[in-house]
């Protein structure tokens, strides 16, 4: 049996609000496999957002662990100092959020370059690379557009080509259609799902959508920051 990618070993997050303490994760365990499609789903407030903030490296377990097999070999996320944790955020991890997150002064060329610059691509390879990224997300001949000239559906797509410019292994995408019409949505996580299998990068995906769920390999539920059920594999 191969070793998973993604490891959350009896993870908890509890935070401070003033004289009381809120336990958003708790005793939370899970693996994932390489490739693999995970979705998690749950009503507000359930700590969906809080795990995936976890695998991504953004924030870090009160207790337990994260553990990612990188094909550069195993990290430890609770024991990474701030700089290794970018460095993890940066190199290995992509990101897909609701609110797209582009930079309104830049074209979606230009958007999806910016990532590229910052794990130090080649130039002579990433416009080529970027370019081909957004026809692939259906944005052929939208190069020179700015974020103001594309429609939500088109940010996210540019989102997508933004993330995956740098072949992430894991791909964090936390509520992509939140933005989006019922139709456009379930063309996005297509899309997405699409994608990422071209490029190997694993998945972990937030949704409240009930409609989503037969896009991935395996569905985990949470509710007040317990893993409750689990379908799929």
């Amino acid at each position: 049996m191969r070793e998973p990618h993604v490891i959350v070993d009896n993870i908890t997050k509890t935070y401070d609000l003033g004289e009381s303490k809120v336990e958003a994760l708790k005793s939370v365990s899970l693996s994932v496999e390489k490739g693999e499609f995970l979705i998690v789903m749950g009503p507000s407030g359930s700590g969906k957002s809080t795990l995936v903030n976890m695998i991504g490296g953004i924030d870090k377990p009160t207790t337990g662990k994260v553990k990612i097999n990188s094909t550069n070999g195993s990290l430890d996320l609770q024991g990474l100092k701030d700089k290794d944790l970018t460095k993890y955020r940066r190199n290995l991890v992509g990101f897909v959020f609701q609110f797209y997150s582009l930079v309104p002064t830049l074209t979606a060329l230009e958007n999806v370059e910016m990532i590229g610059e910052l794990v130090n691509i080649p130039r002579s390879v990433l416009k080529k690379r970027s370019m081909q990224l957004l026809d692939e997300v259906g944005l052929k001949g939208r190069y020179g557009s700015f974020p103001s000239q594309l429609s939500g559906g088109e940010r996210q797509r540019v989102a997508l080509a933004r993330a995956l410019v740098k072949h992430p292994e894991i791909l964090i995408v936390d509520e992509p259609t939140g933005q989006l019409d019922e139709e456009t949505g379930v063309k996005m996580v297509q899309l997405i799902k699409d994608t990422a299998k071209k490029y190997g990068s694993t998945v972990v995906m937030v949704t409240h959508d009930g409609n989503l769920k037969k896009f991935g390999d395996r569905i985990i539920y949470l509710s007040s920051g317990k893993i409750i059920k689990e379908e799929g594999q």
